[in-house]
């Protein structure tokens, strides 16, 4: 099952490249929730949108995917005109997908340590660990990224295997410090995590879905962790304004 969902979400994403509607058909479109503001509701509204975004000669690649249970979560390059990077994240009831989130930001970069947004290992390993390894990041985003208890950063990090794929932020301990406490190190960037609303994991790989605000900007957070003997050794992350209420096209909204 995890397997052939993994598949028809492949093949979902795969049709924003092709514009072919049949893609689609993974989608219940009688029970669908669509939480990107900026989409109808529905398999219709996706089969809509495939068939415009095809006309600009899209191109789409996906890096990671996952599977938790009845989720399924893909990190994914795209190019509409402009290079984007995304996680999408789907959950399935049987055979058919029923809810869907994403995050999608323009591609910066490569970091001051050289990395791209999205390199770096792609299959997930210590699968019997998976649950162990939610739990660490779920207390190092409450720590941390909500708290700001950044005198608990070593516990969660080593300084000296931690990479980071953030286009604004060196590799190691000191530079995550620093783009944490200080915005003239994040590019002047005040950022502020209120709430985690949902966590996805699959063995070594963990994301989590954030809600709070760049420079008082009402943002979304979507993290993507590595895990290694307990320890945080990887991330990756995409930001995106939520716009406002009255600009969204359905009524489910971002999270």
């Amino acid at each position: 099952m995890t397997s052939k969902r993994k598949d028809q979400i492949s093949a979902l994403l795969n049709g924003i490249e092709t514009g072919d509607v049949a893609s689609v058909a993974v989608i219940n479109p009688e029970k669908y929730i669509q939480h990107n503001p900026q989409t109808h509701e529905g398999g219709e509204g996706l089969a809509t949108l495939f068939k415009r975004l095809a006309k600009s000669s899209p191109r789409v690649n996906i890096v990671r995917i996952f599977s938790d249970g009845d989720f399924v979560f893909a990190h994914t390059e795209y190019d509409f005109h402009t290079s984007r990077i995304g996680f999408e994240i789907f959950r399935f009831e049987g055979d058919l997908t029923v809810e869907h989130w994403d995050n999608i930001q323009p591609r910066q970069g490569p970091s001051p340590s050289g990395h791209t947004m999205v390199d770096g290992p792609t299959e997930a390993t210590d699968l019997n660990k998976t649950e162990n390894n939610r739990e660490i990041v779920r207390s190092f985003v409450d720590d941390i990224l909500i708290t700001g208890q950044l005198e608990r950063l070593e516990h969660y990090i080593d300084d000296g295997c931690f990479t980071e794929h953030n286009p604004r932020i060196g590799d190691g301990l000191p530079a995550l410090r620093s783009a944490l406490s200080d915005p003239a190190s994040n590019e002047g960037s005040t950022i502020k995590y209120d709430r985690m609303h949902r966590i996805l994991a699959e063995g070594n790989f963990v994301l989590t879905i954030s809600e709070g605000s760049v420079n008082g900007v009402h943002s979304s957070f979507f993290d993507l962790f590595r895990v290694d003997h307990g320890k945080l050794v990887e991330h990756w992350d995409t930001t995106e304004t939520v716009p406002p209420r009255s600009e969204w096209k359905n009524d489910n909204g971002k999270y």
